[in-house]
């Protein structure tokens, strides 16, 4: 039986469940309700323990009740469509995060978001939920927001997964292989297409680099086989030794040197696609 204990918004409600505190949410949950009564437990879809009570109860108070009715509408269809769960602080971040971005854009501002290339193709499937929201926001308040919104709103997707990341550790991971794109392509003047298959390949093996690096869980590969890289993409290799050089005095990462025979077969493909091409990468 969930008892009432405290009417947060029309759509949510704090409840005791059991002797224990946890808030309920559903569309009209707290319709024509006061403080002891109890919820009808077919119009709750969420009911969830929240560590952070009282920020979540600060942030209802000073957001429109449409941002957050949008937010958890965005929640809940992440759920679905990637088949998990998400950390509790979900509610507290996302929706702080899509409120104050319809406020700037209601104001006129706008933020580019400078990895948008790389989130798009590395956390896809959130990127494409970040769309989604997008036509939400567009639909129930007349707001429309650019695409950097949606990889904006992607990054959060992706950390808050309960077996998700740190936004810091995800935005600075991206920011490196951004970085090892664009001296790559520097290095080799080439002009690279999002939507080329080989960099798109490239940017996953170095986001999965990234991941790798700090828990010693390197591709491995044999001697024989590096020296033949090695001298048969000679010039590939010289790049990715270039490029590993700069990042480890950028950002202090060491790569093995199997990492740089992989990532020089990535690179060789490149050129490979470009020479064919006769000029950029379409």
């Amino acid at each position: 039986m969930l008892k009432i204990k405290k009417i947060l918004n029309n759509n949510a409600v704090i409840v005791s469940d059991e002797g224990e505190e946890k808030i309920a949410i559903g569309p009209g949950v707290a319709f024509k309700k006061a403080r002891n009564d109890i919820v009808n437990p077919h119009k709750v879809e969420k009911l969830f323990v929240m560590s952070e009570n009282d920020k979540f109860q600060q942030l209802l108070t000073r957001i429109p009740i449409e941002h957050f009715t949008i937010s958890e509408e965005i929640i809940s269809h992440a759920e679905k469509r990637l088949e998990t769960t998400f950390n509790e602080h979900i509610h507290i971040v996302l929706t702080d995060h899509i409120s104050f971005a319809i406020e700037r854009e209601q104001e006129g501002i706008s933020l580019r978001n400078k990895l948008l290339n790389e989130i798009k193709i590395l956390y896809r499937n959130e990127y494409e939920i970040g769309l989604w929201a997008l036509h939400l926001i567009e639909d129930k308040l007349g707001v429309k927001m650019p695409k950097d919104e949606a990889a904006f709103i992607a990054l959060h997707i992706h950390t808050l997964k309960v077996k998700g990341g740190d936004l810091r550790k995800t935005v600075k991971q991206t920011t490196i292989v951004r970085d090892m794109i664009q001296s790559i392509s520097r290095r080799l003047d080439l002009s690279i297409e999002e939507d080329d298959l080989s960099y798109q390949r490239l940017l996953t093996h170095l986001r999965f680099v990234m991941d790798r690096v700090n828990h010693y869980d390197h591709h491995t590969i044999d001697e024989d086989m590096l020296l033949m890289i090695q001298t048969k993409f000679s010039s590939a290799y010289a790049c990715a030794s270039d490029v590993a050089n700069e990042m480890e005095d950028l950002y202090g990462i060491v790569l093995p040197e199997s990492e740089l025979g992989y990532i020089t077969l990535h690179i060789q493909r490149l050129q490979d696609q470009h020479h064919q091409k006769g000029g950029h990468l379409q």
